[in-house]
């Protein structure tokens, strides 16, 4: 049992509620063969560049720096991305599929009465703009971007704009990340955190684990009684 119960919740967006991969169908599309390579390099890049910036002090937006990611993917694969193909990958990056389960696990937290926002490295407008489309925007607040701190996760400043937010302490606050780095610098930070461990991936190897973790989103639910 946990010592602090959470009050609330936090998720991260980007490959947490929104699948960053779906982006290879039309990559399939645009590039037969190669679909799927494209979207694991595409966001390994765009996750090294904002690491990259980040330490180095030279923030740039975060849809500045899925542009780049994908560049620098098609052109280690050798694809030829005209600026049509780009702007139809981009657009479609605005507008991620969402995962199925999101709906139903939002609608219980809302009916047990427990907050629900993100906390994430997107730029506000594509946050925005990825809850809408995904029909989620009378489900989750706040929607909390890292742009006003000009540095991404997994910098402490970051994860301040939790408890800053919801006026709660971090242990208080669950945070939901199917990125293991996420979840390990959100524990590190102080959060009650549950790693959406999908891919079946090894914990990291630095000697912290989250407070728990899980294959799906409905073990959100496991934290908050009914």
């Amino acid at each position: 049992m946990d010592i602090h119960p959470p009050r609330a919740v936090l998720f991260d967006a980007y490959g947490t509620l929104f699948d960053v991969y779906s982006v290879g169908l039309l990559a399939e599309q645009l590039f037969p063969g190669h679909g799927d390579k494209l979207a694991q390099l595409w966001r390994d890049k765009q996750i090294d560049y904002t690491r990259l910036l980040s330490m180095s002090g030279r923030y740039r937006p975060f849809w500045d720096v899925t542009r780049a990611g994908l560049r620098f993917a098609a052109s280690k694969l050798a694809l030829a991305l005209d600026s049509g193909a780009e702007e139809r990958l981009m657009n479609q990056y605005r507008h991620l599929s969402a995962y199925p389960e999101n709906r139903d696990v939002l609608s219980e937290l809302k009916r047990r009465g427990v907050p629900a926002g993100i906390l994430s490295n997107g730029d506000p407008e594509m946050l925005a703009v990825a809850v809408k489309s995904a029909g989620l925007s009378d489900l989750l607040s706040p929607l909390l971007s890292v742009h006003g701190e000009q540095r991404y996760k997994p910098d402490p400043a970051t994860y301040a704009l939790g408890p800053a937010a919801l006026g709660l302490p971090a242990r208080e606050i669950l945070f939901v990340s199917s990125n293991g780095w996420d979840a390990i610098g959100a524990t590190w930070y102080g959060y009650t955190t549950l790693w959406v461990n999908r891919a079946g991936a090894p914990l990291e190897a630095l000697g912290t684990e989250p407070t728990r973790t899980g294959s799906g989103l409905r073990e959100v639910l496991d934290f908050f009684p009914s």
